[in-house]
């Protein structure tokens, strides 16, 4: 692990989504250089806790609290795309239907949702867009409309837009929900290179089997609390996730990835 400024800390942290609480003083520090999952159940307040870090909603201000990526509360915009890339389940389902998808690359120099006339864009940077496709297996699909992809497709160009900045983190919502075997398998493998690169991988999920083996820490999240963190091995047990999800879970480990099954 690499010591130096979290990748982003929660102290005393609270937020609502709509009327509901879903923080209440939650804390939660994520260390650079750790590639780490955030597990929890659906309603847990993993996709509050990545609109907070999007700045898409906003924590109930506190002398107390503080919510700080790469020690800033305020954040230098170009100088954090090169820092951290996120792609989220919001992101995929409201980016435009009709960018190609060499413009989807493309549109993340700017953060923006496909590519404007008053965007423009070097050399160098329109060889970096060509050069992640072919990385990603993807160059063949430059000109297809975003609609009219896949959702496997969809995911890497999304992937691609967030790599233009080369960043220190990736932070990812759920990357394989909805991918068939054949597109989850390819997907894994790529983040894995991505970390054995030194690309820290920030994984968001209900999924075990979306836990790469370089993964080495995990963080249990439930009814808005961090309820466990620590080595992946140590959490990762038939009787640990059967508490956090709340139902019997038989937890199989094979070649350093792990599978939930019904237990008794």
């Amino acid at each position: 692990m690499n010591s130096g400024t979290p990748v982003f800390e929660f102290r005393k942290v609270s937020a609502y989504r709509g009327g509901t609480k879903v923080f209440d003083g939650i804390d939660l520090c994520i260390e650079r250089g750790a590639n780490t999952a955030i597990l929890g159940p659906n309603g847990s307040g993993k996709s509050t806790l990545i609109k907070l870090l999007t700045r898409e909603i906003y924590s109930v201000h506190s002398p107390e609290s503080s919510l700080l990526v790469y020690g800033r509360d305020r954040w230098n915009v170009e100088e954090l795309r090169s820092r951290m890339g996120i792609v989220s389940n919001d992101l995929q389902q409201d980016y435009g239907r009709h960018a190609r998808g060499r413009e989807v690359i493309l549109s993340g120099y700017y953060s923006s949702i496909d590519i404007w006339p008053h965007q423009q864009f070097t050399p160098v940077e329109l060889a970096q867009a060509e050069a992640l496709m072919q990385e990603l297996g993807i160059a063949d699909l430059a000109e297809r409309k975003y609609g009219k992809m896949s959702t496997g497709q969809q995911r890497r160009f999304l992937l691609g837009r967030a790599l233009v900045h080369a960043p220190e983190a990736l932070l990812l919502d759920e990357p394989t929900s909805g991918l068939d075997l054949s597109a989850t398998f390819q997907y894994i493998d790529t983040v894995r290179r991505l970390m054995q690169s030194g690309t820290q991988l920030i994984l968001v999920t209900h999924h075990l089997h979306e836990i790469p083996p370089e993964i080495s820490r995990v963080v249990f999240i439930r009814d808005g609390r961090i309820v466990a963190e620590g080595e992946k091995s140590a959490l990762l047990t038939s009787v640990r996730v059967s508490a956090l999800f709340d139902c019997p879970v038989e937890v199989v480990e094979r070649n350093g990835f792990y599978q939930a099954v019904p237990g008794e």
